[in-house]
């Protein structure tokens, strides 16, 4: 979907209307089946006329045959004219069943074309649902990685799943009211003009109130609709928390004080739901009330009218039908407002998704990055990012750094000290704000996205693997992968042994993130992607700290395996797995503060030789 990043949130029920064009020949045949319907709804009521004239004789026909005209007593006097001459002439019985065959005709037309109607809606229905969702899932896969580092999941997941749901509901399912409901109102209308003008004004005298009435209905209806989606996505984000954390929230005995919190946000949520569904549950009502009112000076003053020989007794009925078939429609038009209005505070949360900053964009000429032959280079790098109240918060300060092909080099530092940050510019998870990083002289923003991530392998601290198989989970990202590469990637990982007694082997599913397995497992799958994928440039952010001694050793065997003849930057929080490192990088407060190699620094009154002597204490403890 093209980007509108200037429209404002009360148009993005318009929004939502503009995937219709990729229907027009489903749309097209959509409004003319629907019109087809209203017509032949209208006129299976048209033939009540001659019908109620034929049992009951209401009127007396002109005793000559009078000019055709387009007015309504004009055509009266003739159809009544000429239902008299065929009555005459076929007899009552079967005049009677003539009329009686042409409204079944009608009714049974009028019921095709409407489903019809619907048989060709239903494509746009789903359709439009379908590129939502879609272009949804490309924007999450291709917004920076800061874009969700502040917001919660569970509102995301909420606004991919409960808000369409509510867009479905709210405004894809009213297109029908939308296109057949007016078609039926303007139809009708127009008939009732037609047949007495004087009569219809009525409906035009209580039309302004409705119409003030249901708008200020439909605003309030907007606004708790807003406050009920925003509660959905906390509820979503409690749920997703606790599963995320049971452990955590078992341990601690914690179970009763999460339950109130999820207790106090779903009835906030249905109390919000319950004034949504009242005030959209009121229009409808409300119109009909309306309506009933003027029905009511109607028969009132149509009766009168009839009476004094200005309308047509059977006239005067059809009218009365017409104009209770007018109510319907009116409703329906009501109730889709209603829903519209509902389903708009969705839309809006689903297109501040689709609106957000893409910051990480692609040059129009971007070129393919070719095969790495030199060094990295950070050219006075610094990086920030908005804080509270729009303040920059100052992650990395002015970052000079040459990494030589081949090298392998080690950064460490306190917590938030800006080491994954510095890694993460590489791969252009974040841009940035000064300076420019360059492989063999070349910013690496001239380069394709994916050609510049495909030259470089990640294996982080929480490796994240899919509810799929173990094959798959290694093989991720590339297709046609032969059966031995899968093995020998899994060799070289020290994955092999641990697979084959899985249960179904390398076909084995490893569960919702991995959870079949252990940390070790998981991680040397993670490796073994790594891998196969074959990088010339390699991150490894603090790959095996969470692990303990034993698997720690086993993944540290497998990260040398993969490290040899690669480009290696290495995050490190246990030190003595970077003794071998060429460079050492250490970091504080986004500043490099020293750099050497091991030996090199430990010879010096050096911070890294403070960080290796506590940590060593530590491990004596």
């Amino acid at each position: 979907m093209d980007s509108d990043k200037t429209t404002p949130k009360s148009n993005a029920i318009f929004r939502v209307f503009r995937y219709l064009r990729f229907y027009p020949k489903q749309i097209t045949l959509n409004i003319l089946f629907n019109l087809l319907s209203v017509l032949f709804n209208l006129l299976s009521f048209v033939l009540i006329v001659p019908v109620i004239e034929l049992f009951f004789g209401l009127s007396e026909p002109p005793a000559v045959e009078p000019d055709f005209a387009f007015s309504q007593s004009a055509m009266t006097e003739w159809a009544t004219y000429h239902l008299y001459q065929f009555r005459d002439e076929a007899g009552f019985w079967p005049s009677l069943l003539t009329f009686a065959g042409a409204y079944l005709f009608c009714v049974l037309l009028y019921d095709l074309t409407r489903y019809l109607g619907l048989f060709f809606l239903s494509p746009i229905r789903n359709g439009v649902l379908q590129r939502m969702r879609n272009d949804i899932y490309h924007r999450i896969t291709i917004l920076p990685v800061s874009f969700f580092a502040g917001r919660r999941k569970g509102d995301l997941i909420s606004r991919m799943s409960a808000d369409l749901a509510d867009i479905e509901w709210s405004i894809v399912s009213t297109l029908q009211s939308l296109v057949k409901d007016p078609i039926n109102v303007i139809v009708f209308a127009a008939t009732l003009v037609f047949i007495s003008p004087r009569l219809f004004l009525l409906f035009l005298v209580i039309l302004p109130p409705a119409v003030l009435i249901i708008g200020k209905i439909g605003k309030s209806l907007k606004r708790n609709s807003v406050k009920s989606q925003q509660r959905m996505g906390d509820m979503m984000s409690a749920y997703k928390e606790t599963l995320d954390n049971l452990e955590v929230v078992k341990a601690y005995g914690r179970e009763e004080w999460r339950q109130q919190v999820f207790e106090q946000v779903n009835t906030d949520y249905s109390r919000r739901m319950v004034r949504v569904a009242r005030r959209r549950e009121a229009g409808s009502p409300l119109s009909e009330v309306l309506g009933t009112i003027g029905l009511g000076f109607i028969l009132v003053l149509g009766g009168n009218a009839v009476l004094g020989g200005e309308l047509q007794a059977s006239v005067f009925i059809l009218f009365v039908i017409i104009f209770a078939r007018l109510i319907p429609p009116v409703q329906a038009i009501v109730k889709a407002y209603s829903s519209l209005q509902k389903g708009s505070a969705s839309a809006a949360r689903i297109f501040e998704i689709l609106d957000a900053d893409e910051r990480i964009t692609e040059k129009p000429d971007a070129i393919p990055m070719p095969a790495f032959s030199n060094s990295i280079e950070y050219r006075g790098v610094s990086f920030a990012y908005d804080g509270e109240g729009g303040h920059p918060v100052h992650v990395l300060r002015d970052i000079n750094l040459t990494i030589n092909k081949g090298q392998k080099v080690a950064i460490v530092g306190p917590s938030g000290a800006g080491k994954t940050t510095l890694a993460d510019l590489l791969p252009r998870f974040y841009d940035p704000t000064e300076g420019e990083i360059a492989i063999d002289g070349i910013n690496i923003k001239d380069f394709n996205i994916n050609s510049l991530r495909s030259n470089i392998g990640v294996v982080s601290q929480n490796c994240i693997l899919f509810n799929d198989t173990v094959a798959n989970n290694i093989t991720f990202g590339l297709e046609g992968v032969s059966p031995e590469r899968i093995r020998e990637a899994a060799r070289i990982a020290g994955a092999d042994q641990f697979i084959e007694q899985l249960p179904q082997g390398f076909d084995t599913p490893v569960g919702d993130h991995g959870s079949a397995l252990s940390g070790g497992q998981r991680q040397r799958i993670s490796i073994a992607r790594a891998i196969l994928r074959n990088p010339p440039i390699l991150i490894l952010d603090e790959a095996t700290s969470a692990l303990d001694a034993k698997s720690q050793q086993t993944v540290q065997t497998a990260l040398d395996n993969l490290m040899q003849g690669r480009t290696t930057i290495v995050i490190a929080h246990r030190l003595s797995t970077i003794e071998n490192a060429d460079t050492i990088i250490v970091m504080e407060q986004g500043h490099i503060v020293e750099q050497g190699s091991h030996t090199e620094l430990l010879k010096q009154d050096s911070t890294y030789r403070k960080m290796v002597e506590m940590q060593n204490f530590s491990n004596n403890i």
